[in-house]
């Protein structure tokens, strides 16, 4: 992906090979469609650092496992959970010696991952007089406030007040037209949603969805 500027089409090309046949999520891919978003996030200024600095923190690690002497084991989401529940690399019941297991990480971007897509979903749908500080507020309370101090649900709450309008968000994505954005959010969102459904019932059905 380059590494100057946002486009909407690098973040939907990176989630369309995010799934295997079997509906495995390919974590390198995964890793790549996140690169992109952040990306997005930093082209609106600061308002949403406190967001994508930690994404890239967890980008990091991430990338740390895809590049490390057991990568094999992080090919996808499922070989990673496997590997790690296997051989007790999560601790499930306080951040202990684990603090930075691939689980717990992409724990954190999945619940981000969540208000994205319905933030994005949202400025597909919308009018030209919706605001976007509601929509994002809206998507920010089905999703990241749950996990989030009162004092970060706080100053989210402010970020979202002096957000751009929907114009300014379509312009920052650099696939041509409003109606050329809206198209090709109509084919991210599903993906992203569907990748994001995958992960959830994974973590569901091992017990990883409040990994501390």
């Amino acid at each position: 992906m380059s590494l100057v500027t946002f486009s909407l089409q690098e973040v939907l090309d990176a989630f369309k090979l995010c799934l295997s046949e079997n509906k495995e999520v390919y974590l390198e891919h995964y890793v790549s469609g996140w690169r992109g978003l952040v990306k997005f996030l930093n082209s609106l200024g600061s308002v949403f650092g406190f967001i994508s600095k930690d994404a890239v923190g967890k980008i990091k690690i991430l990338e740390g496992y895809l590049e490390g002497d057991n990568s094999s084991q992080y090919a996808t989401v499922q070989l990673m959970v496997k590997y790690e529940l296997d051989n007790q690399l999560v601790d499930l019941t306080k951040r202990g010696n684990h603090p930075e297991s691939g689980c717990r990480t992409l724990l954190r971007l999945h619940r981000a991952l969540r208000w994205l897509e319905l933030f994005l979903e949202r400025l597909r749908v919308s009018g030209q007089d919706e605001k976007t500080s509601v929509m994002c507020a809206d998507a920010y309370d089905q999703s990241l406030s749950q996990h989030h101090p009162w004092v970060v649900r706080k100053a989210a709450g402010l970020a979202f007040c002096v957000l751009p309008g929907r114009e300014a968000f379509f312009q920052v994505m650099n696939v041509g037209s409003a109606e050329q954005v809206v198209s090709v959010l109509g084919e991210a969102v599903p993906l992203i949603s569907e990748v994001y459904q995958i992960t959830e019932t994974l973590y569901a059905e091992q017990q990883l969805l409040q990994l501390p």
